[in-house]
């Protein structure tokens, strides 16, 4: 397999985990000596096809074709019912690509998508496609079970739970692998070692998800109950939310202890990880998507700076690779979080022996090997 075609309904460049993960993939398709052009509609103000502006802001130095299609579409400019315009922009720019790109391509290419529709309808041109499944909607299984009647037809789950809620309605042949995040090692190729404040929380993200918090709050309280030796470093807030959280720090009387900063590029990441010895996963219970189905980049992260990881303890968690190392609280128990914390000071980690196992380039030569079978 030489050529690749990625086709998603994601904008570029954006500062979103999954857009993070789409760059970070094909940066490593080409690594390994794929081809590859990205597909994606150009609808927002900020979206660009300019791939020099896509490698700087995700910090990569590959070249690969990005191909930035026109949008005139409700979704991203009507503001008003966002996820009926979302569904209908959705389906109709799916269906106009993926015909422009069956005629234009030769069938023996090969497709990978993040997009239902997209995986939908190269199916029913019988393409050689993979479809990445990260999370569910009403009409999503269905759309999988029509598209993987065809025997050209692949799919990536996630992680296991995925597979299994699936596998409760549909049936599953070969066509299917489980395969987690990874992380780009090439940002963590620094001494782990000596580096650590023993003491220093990091949590690194978006401070909501699905327009609800992610349990900041909750991490500002249990730092209150903490020695005051422990800090806590949170990254990629926005200004507003900065703003708000100076705010609430100061009322805790716990703004030494904070320390705030705003949404980074993918190479600034590891600069933040090298002094913290604690990373921490929280997510609110409110969407299945939390409970059972993510596959957090920020944890593959922090395995490869070496940190001490402490979770919220849901399925989704629970199903990570490692997460034998993993320190599990209760949602929203403080007495939980502060007893996890406290297990994790007499725990030395390693990072040596797992690396290679949560690299993005073992991640794409097991999916180029999928591709071929």
């Amino acid at each position: 397999m030489n050529n690749l075609n990625y086709v998603t309904y994601q904008t570029f460049p954006a500062f979103t985990a999954n857009s993070i993960q789409t760059i970070s993939n094909i940066k490593y398709f080409i690594k390994n000596d794929v081809n590859v052009s990205l597909y994606f509609p150009l609808r927002e103000q900020s979206s660009t096809k300019d791939v020099n502006k896509l490698k700087d802001f995700y910090s990569i130095n590959e070249d690969f074709e990005a191909i930035g299609i026109k949008h005139n579409l409700p979704f991203g400019k009507v503001k008003s019912f966002n996820r009926i315009w979302f569904l209908i922009s959705h389906f109709v720019w799916s269906y106009k690509t993926v015909k422009y790109l069956h005629h234009k391509k030769n069938s023996s290419e090969f497709f990978f998508t993040r997009s239902d529709w997209v995986f939908y309808f190269l199916s029913r041109y019988n393409r050689n496609v993979i479809y990445e499944c990260h999370q569910y909607t009403k009409i999503r299984k269905y759309l999988i079970n029509q598209s993987l009647k065809k025997e050209n037809s692949k799919i990536i789950f996630l992680n296991e739970n995925l597979k299994k809620d699936y596998e409760k309605k549909y049936k599953l042949n070969r066509n299917y692998i489980v395969l987690h995040n990874g992380v780009d090692l090439e940002h963590y190729l620094f001494d782990v070692s000596n580096k650590k404040n023993k003491n220093e929380l990091i949590f690194i993200g978006k401070l909501t998800r699905f327009g609800k918090s992610r349990g900041i709050n909750f991490l500002l309280q249990a730092l209150v109950l903490l020695d005051a030796r422990y800090t806590l470093k949170i990254v990629g807030a926005k200004k507003s939310e900065i703003n708000y959280l100076k705010t609430r720090v100061k009322e805790m009387g716990i703004e030494n202890r904070v320390h705030l900063h705003g949404q980074v590029n993918f190479f600034e990441v590891s600069k933040h990880l090298l002094t913290p010895s604690v990373g921490v996963l929280i997510n609110s219970s409110s969407n299945i998507h939390s409970t059972s189905y993510t596959s957090p980049l920020k944890y593959f992260e922090y395995l490869a700076a070496g940190l001490k990881i402490i979770a919220v303890d849901f399925p989704s968690h629970r199903n990570l690779p490692f997460s034998e190392n993993i320190e599990f609280y209760q949602e929203d128990d403080l007495e939980s979080f502060v007893s996890a914390i406290k297990k994790l000071e007499d725990i030395s980690v390693s990072n040596s022996e797992i690396l290679r196992f949560i690299s993005l380039d073992t991640r794409a030569k097991k999916i180029i090997d999928f591709l071929r079978v």
